[in-house]
């Protein structure tokens, strides 16, 4: 029987052991041994006799426990002499609880162990698996990219005059011709009427002024009138029809004035933020601007490649044109466009390649300056080996698949990923199609352990 004293020694020496911790024998003393300190191979069925760094180890039953304890406490617990039933009581009760905790406590220490087939328990280990297939994949160039505005027009007043009257809301869609402002147009209607008034008065000379001219014309014909009179009644009707001319410049410019009262949209696209608003005094081109519109329909889509890259795309461009795929962030659903530009430079602080491509857009789904993921589709792959992506798994020596074999075992088979897409892995060498991959599950597997398929989405 161990001492009520010994009882929280006894049974922290007892969960140590179920944790793969062991009792190591000196001649002069009993300690507690950890397991980095020995072989993981010799647990739990060690010989007998068997040495691990100049020392015995054993394997431990209860007596060998409660042994260990009594020498280390240096009594006797078989001579100690009986006490009242009132004072035994308590420790028969904590030699019963020890005694049906024990033997499950150092069942546990069975089961630590390498991870090798031949340790493992005989159980069938729960795992979802799939089917390595072979099919047709794209080679994708992916990266971050930037939407841009296909053009962006920036609305300023062209005359000096008083903001009257907004037509749009801030962020309305517009179409080209639409009317957008309305301005104080009284100064430039006066100016205008006073510009066809002058234009009347100039035809009305110029018109006497012809025919002054030409009936001294006639005059000078016939021997009446003299040369140097007629010569000067020509020179003042062609001065009069210049007159007229500059008048109905003036009248066209007044007109154009006028016109400019009125802002109408130059393209199809949405309005910004609204900068001036009615009531304020606007300047022939001068800041602020009126409103920005930006076209949004069709976009372009800005994105960098490295440099390195220039060769395959230009090689790839030559046989038609290239597919963009660019999904914004936060959504699933991609938009589909085409490469139209490659610029004629690489950025030689960066090591990149600036590319464009234009997509139509006609759902506005993306924006200005919005990030969206690019996938440039370069060509086609066909007879590409293709896992689920969480198949792969990472170890020390590089990427690794469990592969199922025909007798429920696993094996670890090292692969070489080439790429990734939409949750599949492209294999270039490890795996043949139709191997049986496990995708789920792989946490408790060791190579040579067998397994047990579930469905997918079921506990194991």
């Amino acid at each position: 029987m161990i001492a009520c004293d010994n009882f929280h020694e006894a049974f922290r020496v007892v969960l140590r052991l179920n944790g793969c911790w062991g009792v190591r024998k000196d001649q002069d003393r009993n300690e507690i041994e950890s397991r980095a300190a020995c072989k993981a191979e010799l647990w739990p069925n060690l010989a007998s006799g068997c040495k691990i760094n100049g020392h015995e180890v054993r394997k431990f039953s209860e007596t060998d426990v409660l042994n260990s304890l009594a020498q280390a406490d240096n009594r006797n617990f078989s001579q100690r002499p009986k006490r009242p039933m009132k004072q035994r009581l308590p420790n028969l009760f904590i030699h019963a609880a020890l005694t049906m905790a024990l033997p499950a406590m150092l069942l546990g220490l069975s089961a630590c162990s390498t991870k090798s087939a031949e340790t493992a328990p005989n159980l069938a280990i729960p795992v979802t698996v799939a089917k390595a297939v072979q099919k047709t994949v794209p080679i994708n160039l992916t990266a971050i990219g930037t939407a841009e505005a296909y053009s962006t027009v920036s609305i300023k007043s062209q005359v000096n005059a008083i903001l009257e009257q907004v037509h749009f809301k801030q962020g309305d869609f517009v179409k080209k011709g639409d009317l957008l402002f309305t301005l104080d147009a009284r100064p430039f209607q006066s100016v205008l009427a006073q510009s066809e008034a002058n234009l009347a008065r100039d035809q009305a000379q110029a018109e006497l002024n012809q025919v002054q001219s030409a009936r001294y014309e006639k005059l000078y014909a016939a021997g009446v009138a003299a040369k140097e009179q007629y010569d000067q009644l020509r020179a003042t009707a062609d001065a009069q029809e210049a007159l007229v001319h500059a008048d109905q410049a003036a009248v066209q410019s007044a007109r154009l004035q006028l016109q400019y009262c009125t802002i109408h949209a130059p393209t199809d696209g949405r309005t910004g933020a609204l900068q001036v608003y009615p009531g304020n005094l606007v300047k022939e081109n001068d800041l602020p601007i009126l409103v920005v519109i930006n076209q949004m329909s069709p976009i372009f889509v800005d994105f960098s490649v490295p440099e390195q890259y220039l060769g395959v795309v230009k090689k790839y461009m030559s046989g038609g044109r290239l597919q963009i795929e660019a999904t914004p962030y936060g959504e699933t659903a991609s938009e589909v466009g085409y490469l139209t530009f490659v610029d004629n430079n690489v950025d030689n602080t960066t090591g990149t390649l600036k590319l464009k491509g234009t997509f139509p857009n006609e759902d506005h789904r993306l924006w200005p300056g919005q990030f969206s993921v690019v996938s440039l589709r370069l060509a086609e792959e066909e007879k590409a080996i293709v896992v689920p992506s969480q198949a792969v798994q990472t170890g020390q020596s590089g990427d690794f698949i469990f592969v199922v074999k025909a007798d429920q075992t696993v094996e670890s088979q090292p692969v070489k990923v080439a790429r990734q897409l939409e949750g599949e892995s492209v294999i270039s060498s490890g795996i043949a199609p139709g191997d049986t991959v496990v995708t789920d599950g792989q946490l408790r597997l060791i190579p040579g352990i067998k397994v047990q398929v579930k469905a997918a989405g079921t506990g194991s």
